[in-house]
């Protein structure tokens, strides 16, 4: 039995890198895993056979996290690529991101794009909420800081990554600018990426330098959350590291009185927009339909 882990997935057919080696073996999943409904995932750590023709993968190990879309096991971080103009800044639908990671046990990195683009004005507008966010705990990087690039490759050293990010905040450049044997097209959702209406969804991990991307920067887990209202908050680590000190145990932050994430908004410890961003996702959740799981 051999070991590795699995970085190509296409029409059943799963490409294994085994241990310590370069070495690539073709295989498909036994038929078990269907009857039991799992499916492996690109990224997964398994134990297979295999002959010169094609391997069998016998068992999958246990996965440290897992990704829907795109399908990936096993992240080490994520970037979530975010423009700051053009398209603006929107900071709900980088909480939303956030959530949707830390809902998912997925370490972020926020690489905010674009900020050549501000005016003086705009530019300390938004000096401001990078450091709201690195304040939270969040590790940023800004493109125009000095070896902003540099700062990004070496987070992704030794690592397992994926790329999200809002269509045109230039996660294809980023990728383009990592590994140009991508040649992703910019401005557009390219085929290379396996997202057109007519391809098939394949997801690849490339190797670049000493880490692997996820050549799916695609990332759309986030448009539903699949935990809670009550829950909510356990996703944002500014109001775990306070809401013990609220008055009644399970206090959502919003009419309860004593509640330290509200005393936190009011003498700005915790932002506005993130307090925001938690009431308009707590609301969302609510009115969410239940989602009932089919067999297909």
């Amino acid at each position: 039995m051999k070991t590795g882990r699995i970085i190509r997935s296409l029409s059943g057919y799963y490409d294994i890198q085994l241990d310590g080696t370069e070495e690539i073996q073709r295989t498909r999943a036994r038929g078990e895993f269907r009857k039991s409904k799992q499916k492996p995932l690109v990224g997964d750590f398994v134990d297979f056979e295999s002959d010169r023709d094609e391997g069998l993968i016998w068992a999958i190990h246990d996965r440290r996290n897992v990704l829907v879309r795109p399908p990936v096991a096993n992240i080490d971080i994520a970037v979530i690529v975010t423009a700051v103009k053009e398209p603006n800044f929107t900071a709900n639908l980088l909480d939303r991101q956030l959530v949707a990671l830390e809902a998912a046990g997925v370490s972020p990195l926020i690489y905010f794009s674009k900020f050549d683009l501000l005016s003086s004005e705009e530019y300390q507008i938004m000096r401001k909420v990078v450091h709201e966010y690195r304040q939270i705990g969040y590790p940023v990087i800004e493109s125009t800081a000095p070896n902003a690039f540099d700062q990004l490759q070496a987070e992704l050293q030794g690592k397992v990554s994926v790329f999200m990010g809002q269509t045109g905040a230039g996660k294809s450049t980023l990728l383009n600018h990592l590994s140009p044997n991508l040649g992703l097209e910019t401005g557009e959702v390219s085929k290379a990426l396996s997202r057109g209406k007519h391809t098939t969804r394949q997801v690849t991990l490339i190797r670049v330098d000493d880490a692997l991307i996820a050549d799916t920067p695609g990332f759309s887990s986030y448009e539903v959350f699949d935990f809670s209202a009550e829950t909510l908050d356990d996703f944002f680590p500014e109001f775990v590291a306070v809401r013990s000190n609220c008055r009644f145990r399970g206090c959502l932050h919003l009419n309860e009185p004593a509640c330290a994430v509200k005393e936190a908004v009011t003498v700005g410890t915790i932002s506005q927009s993130r307090y925001n961003s938690y009431k308009a996702f707590y609301q969302l959740i609510k009115a969410q339909k239940p989602k009932y799981k089919t067999d297909n």
